[in-house]
């Protein structure tokens, strides 16, 4: 049975590795409530079996995407930082998650190593405006191909660098903007991926 263990965002954590990795990590605050809720509700919940989060950090999305979540779906985390990564795994005990310590540019791989072939959605909360030159590009194009053909890729971003990126990969990108958080985001839903 899965269980899901909701934690409140651990601080230190998020100003560590945000001190640690600026150009990873987008902001040391958390995300506020208003900027999940509004980010999650578009998401079929009912239809959705594999989700992939990009930069769970502390698990903010994370555990609320759990929340919404059937039981038999799955739920892959990539994060980069160690510390976030070491956090999430042990404040969950829900089966249906995995935490991955890796690339988003790598989902493919990992994907199949959890013996999963395609994503119902991709959530990414990386700074894409900060990432190294052509690894936004990459991450985009590997999500595209990781999505099934009715998947969406939702991300929430302090910039709109993102924003042609989505436009050259995915047939339809609807946007939104948060004030209520700190800082405000702008928000992406991108679905139909060009690449299937």
């Amino acid at each position: 049975m899965p269980t899901s263990s909701p934690q409140a965002p651990v601080p230190t954590v998020a100003i560590g590795e945000f001190l640690r990795h600026p150009s990873m990590v987008g902001s040391a605050f958390p995300a506020s409530n208003r900027l999940v809720s509004r980010m999650l509700a578009p998401l079929d919940w009912l239809n959705l079996d594999v989700l992939v989060e990009y930069g769970p950090g502390t698990g903010r999305f994370t555990f609320e995407a759990l929340a919404r979540m059937k039981r038999e779906a799955r739920l892959i985390a990539i994060e980069t930082g160690e510390e976030f990564v070491d956090h999430l795994r042990s404040a969950s005990e829900d089966s249906r998650l995995a935490v991955v310590h890796g690339s988003a540019s790598d989902v493919l791989t990992i994907l199949a190593d959890h013996g999963l072939a395609r994503a119902d959605c991709v959530l990414s909360g990386l700074p894409f405006s900060t990432l190294p030159e052509g690894e936004a590009e990459r991450i985009v194009a590997a999500s595209s191909m990781a999505l099934r053909s009715s998947g969406t890729f939702a991300a929430y971003q302090m910039r709109t660098a993102i924003a042609p990126l989505l436009r050259r990969a995915f047939a339809e990108v609807r946007q939104g903007f948060e004030w209520w958080n700190i800082p405000p985001c702008h928000l992406y839903w991108a679905r139909h991926p060009r690449d299937n």
